[in-house]
């Protein structure tokens, strides 16, 4: 890089040296305190955005145990359970993660045709 000097004349910018003032520029790092925190105080949630299934009157039941299985490799067992709860309540928490992860399992629950949103784990 070359920088003009006071004389008007270009010279070599010399990159140990500010701009400005002429006083040498640290290279080394600045050191940061970091916060300890305690595992056991800390109180923010692992997972803090659901992924909601609610019930349809369209999906047959062996369906949407195929969709929990093929979406969220769950066993057969835990997608019949979810389905279950799909059909009796209403609605199931069907995973939990970032915003971002649960809008993106929404996004493909609606390809396959289910019903669900996304919500704050409450």
């Amino acid at each position: 890089m070359v920088r003009e000097a006071t004389s008007g004349t270009f010279e070599p910018y010399d990159e140990t040296y500010e701009l400005r003032s002429g006083r040498p520029m640290s290279s080394a790092p600045a050191q940061v305190e970091r916060p300890q925190f305690d595992a056991e105080s800390d109180v923010r949630p692992d997972h803090p955005w659901v992924t909601v299934v609610w019930d349809d009157p369209v999906n047959l039941m062996e369906y949407v145990t195929y969709v929990f299985q093929k979406l969220f490799g769950y066993p057969k067992k835990k997608a019949e359970r979810l389905m279950l709860q799909v059909h009796t309540e209403g609605k199931a928490a069907v995973s939990a993660g970032t915003r971002e992860q649960m809008e993106h399992d929404v996004q493909r629950l609606h390809a396959h045709g289910l019903w669900a949103t996304v919500q704050k784990d409450s």
